[in-house]
């Protein structure tokens, strides 16, 4: 008898070992359902406070992981190995997660906080009537400069960057769409153009901007452009407002010609299993003290209009960041291209980088 007891009682042991590693495993590759939550956000994305708080409020544990691409997130989303409940593409994924039906739509009666988002962010090309995404944050691309680097510089045109005077000086983001759309718009073009002619002129342009740029790179940007490794780079607005803040120097601008405006938001992509506890997040992160204190956190732009007024004036004032319509209705979003043509773009940039090796 004593042998079986102790053989039970092993069986108990292994099994409740099992079923432990069994929940650790599925937490590492995102398994959601019950009180547990898997996001996917960009990284540096939200204030790390509130995802606590959030867990504390509703009982549901957050498993947070995070992509540095939109590519990258939607190639993970489609090919359905990781369960996802919530992710934060830009607009031109989110058309694209549409067509590829990878997303579920969203329950607005179960986002009371919706009503706090300013309307002119809501009803967007890529999403009409928002029937798959709740606005996040949303910005522009530019340039951010060093006022005691860049002389009389004031980058009011993209065709500054070209200047001889700032040989290796130059920073650019490492993105495609980003980088092509500014050769584009440096010459008068929509940074979506599909014309084969505008866009071969476009890379030879971005060719002749060689000899002055210094660096392509990732997340690194905000800190080189801070300790002074160059003096202007192509930026994020929301990395710019970082990059002011640790250094005085620096100024941001969006050139004359145009420039893209962008917008992240949130959304339940098909491979979600908690349901219910995503429009939980959704609408604690439309709570108006919520998204001001996010966005004083990430740096970026909220959509969020009583997250707004809650904001200081030094914040919510500066017209680098919060531009008037008036610029903002100049400045174009990322249509979704297509694959082919999308695949164009990458090639082109590529070729752009490697003309710089």
């Amino acid at each position: 008898m004593k042998q079986l007891v102790n053989l039970f009682v092993s069986v108990l042991v292994l099994s409740a070992v099992l079923l432990f590693a069994t929940y650790r495993l599925n937490a590492s590759e995102g398994y959601s359902g019950g009180n547990t939550l898997t996001i996917f956000n960009w990284g540096d994305y939200i204030d790390p406070d509130l995802i606590a708080e959030f867990e504390e409020q509703t009982g549901i544990t957050v498993i947070y992981q995070t992509f540095d691409s939109n590519e990258a997130m939607m190639t993970k989303i489609e090919q359905g190995g990781t369960t996802f409940d919530i992710s934060v593409p830009s607009d031109y994924a989110i058309s694209k997660m549409k067509e590829d039906r990878l997303l579920l739509p969203i329950d607005h009666a179960k986002l009371p906080n919706l009503k706090h988002i300013d309307p002119r962010f809501m009803n967007l090309s890529f999403d009409p009537d928002n029937a798959y995404s709740i606005p996040y944050f949303w910005g522009t691309v530019g340039v951010v400069y060093n006022r005691e680097l860049v002389g009389d510089h004031e980058f009011t045109s993209w065709n500054e960057l070209w200047d001889p005077a700032l040989h290796n000086d130059i920073l650019l983001v490492d993105g495609a769409r980003e980088v092509m759309g500014m050769g584009l718009n440096s010459l008068g073009y929509s940074l979506n153009d599909k014309n084969e002619e505008h866009l071969q002129e476009a890379k030879r342009k971005l060719n002749e901007l060689t000899p002055n740029v210094k660096a392509i790179v990732g997340d690194e940007i905000k800190m080189l452009l801070a300790n002074e490794e160059a003096a202007a780079g192509v930026v994020w607005s929301g990395d710019a407002a970082e990059m002011m803040w640790e250094n005085e120097n620096l100024d941001y601008v969006v050139p004359e010609e145009g420039s893209n405006v962008w917008f992240d938001n949130m959304v339940i992509p098909t491979t979600a299993k908690n349901i219910e506890g995503a429009h939980e997040f959704i609408n604690f992160m439309l709570d108006p003290e919520i998204a001001a204190r996010n966005t004083e956190y990430v740096g970026y732009s909220t959509p969020n209009a009583a997250a707004l007024a809650l904001l200081p004036e030094d914040i919510s004032g500066d017209e680098r960041f919060y531009p008037a319509p008036e610029l903002t209705d100049k400045l174009e979003v990322y249509d979704n291209l297509g694959k082919r043509m999308l695949s164009h773009y990458n090639e082109l940039f590529l070729e752009f980088k490697m003309h710089r090796k």
